[in-house]
């Protein structure tokens, strides 16, 4: 059941401390970002939170982590010329940092909506990322065993939902949601509109409304 909720504060409301949150979004293209400032007012804190990037300039992400409120970061990309909330973080030793290839990243996140315990890759193979990691030769290419990284709340930005749930993205908005949308409890979607159910033609739909918990219109 998909519930339409009034305002993204309603959306986070149970929210728990030390919750595992999945953010879609390359750099700011598809953040959620009402979604993430709603978060913010909600409180809670000690968050490991599961993105492609740390944060860009003083907003969205970057205004999560400025107020103390994430443990540890996963992501691809945490530095970036306007990553200085969290670069400032990192060199004070006030926040923990797991880096993930991106490749590594969407597939982690995918094998937990598809039910996969772990998968071998060549990615990150002979380099510090695979430092106490089981590695097998494959073919006579060695591989890195990862394991799939799963979320307590997703939280996507989509460009229309319907009231079943339906997502559709706008061109690279769509990035890391559908893949985030399959692997976390609660998924939640900011959105620039909501149909009646119909209204979405089938063959567009990208993520099931399946998938989702709560959609909103900030």
């Amino acid at each position: 059941m998909v519930l339409v909720c009034e305002t993204p504060d309603d959306t986070v409301a149970d929210v728990a401390d030390g919750s595992t949150i999945l953010v879609g979004g390359f750099g700011m293209a598809g953040m959620p970002v009402d979604l993430i400032d709603a978060l913010i007012r909600q409180g809670a804190g000690d968050l490991t939170v599961v993105s492609n990037n740390a944060g860009n300039g003083d907003t969205g992400l970057a205004a999560l982590l400025a107020k103390g409120r994430v443990r540890k970061m996963i992501c691809s990309f945490p530095r970036q010329s306007d990553s200085w909330v969290f670069d400032g973080l990192y060199r004070s030793g006030r926040i923990e940092l797991e880096v993930v290839p991106q490749g590594n990243l969407a597939e982690r996140i995918r094998a937990a909506g598809a039910g996969i315990g772990a998968f071998f890759t060549p990615t990150g193979a002979g380099t510090p990322l695979a430092d106490g990691k089981e590695t097998r030769d494959i073919d006579g290419r060695t591989y890195v065993l990862e394991y799939p990284i799963k979320g307590d709340v997703a939280l996507v930005g989509a460009y229309r939902a319907d009231r079943a749930g339906n997502l559709v993205y706008r061109k690279t908005a769509r990035n890391f949601g559908p893949v985030m949308a399959t692997a976390a409890t609660t998924v939640v979607a900011q959105v620039t509109e909501i149909v009646e159910a119909g209204l979405i033609d089938p063959e567009n739909v990208v993520t099931p409304g399946i998938y989702v918990d709560r959609v909103v219109v900030p």
